[in-house]
């Protein structure tokens, strides 16, 4: 069985084909596109995507662990969104609360130092059977509440 040629789409044999400067004539002649400036100087439309107004070039890289990351995927996914879109509007639409301020911290510390207090002076109850102590631990208490009202007074 003898194969067939088919005929090339230019219309001929290599013989046929241009070569050289010909070659060139021959694109020019034959590219006939929208993309292409017509003979006329008038333009025509361009090809391709229409570049972006803003544009994307820095990048924030964030390590993740594989749980991290599914979750993510997945309400990403609930949002049908992309990932790094849902990421995007997730970080703008944020609230951060906040460490404690000075002040605070300053209330933990007090806080820190009368329950210290409050435990000596239940231990020196339990172990010499002292009523008068009574009073100092009823004041001290009465500050403890006084300072836990303050720190919780920015329900957070």
């Amino acid at each position: 069985m003898q194969k067939t040629r088919l005929p090339r789409p230019c219309g001929g044999n290599r013989a046929d084909a241009p070569v050289g400067r010909n070659l060139q004539n021959w694109k020019e002649e034959t590219m006939t596109g929208p993309a292409k400036e017509e003979r006329n100087g008038t333009k025509s439309r361009k090809r391709g995507r229409p570049k972006k107004a803003i544009t994307r070039s820095g990048s924030l890289v964030v390590r993740l662990t594989p749980i991290e990351r599914l979750a993510i995927a997945g309400r990403a996914r609930d949002a049908g969104m992309r990932i790094s879109d849902w990421f995007r509007q997730a970080a703008k639409n944020a609230v951060v609360k906040p460490r404690l301020s000075k002040e605070e911290a300053g209330y933990l510390r007090m806080l820190s130092g009368m329950a210290n207090n409050l435990n000596q002076l239940t231990k020196l109850a339990h172990t010499a059977g002292l009523v008068s102590i009574m009073g100092n631990c009823r004041e001290l208490l009465t500050a403890v509440e006084g300072l836990i009202k303050k720190i919780g007074s920015d329900d957070r």
